[in-house]
């Protein structure tokens, strides 16, 4: 499922992820954490691989369309933990 999101807004959600949801998030879906990085904006392909997104100018840093959300989906999730806590 592709999903449409401003770049600004992708940072945001990173931002407020709790120390070490960028690992949990490499271990739980079996990637490296530099991929999951370059996700939100990282740009190391030594490490990472890319993450199948593309980005489009514009307002707010710009559009990123995103081919497979898996990664932005448990960011997501781990935010609404760390809120019911």
């Amino acid at each position: 499922m592709t999903r449409l999101i401003t770049f600004n807004e992708l940072r945001q959600i990173k931002a407020q992820l709790p120390e070490g949801s960028m690992h949990r998030i490499a271990k739980e879906l079996n990637m490296d954490v530099a991929t999951v990085r370059n996700f939100f904006g990282g740009t190391d392909y030594k490490k990472g691989s890319a993450v199948g997104f593309h980005m489009e100018p514009g307002p707010n840093g710009g559009c990123v369309v995103i081919d497979d959300t898996t990664v932005l989906d448990r960011a997501l999730e781990i935010l609404a933990e760390t809120k019911q806590k």
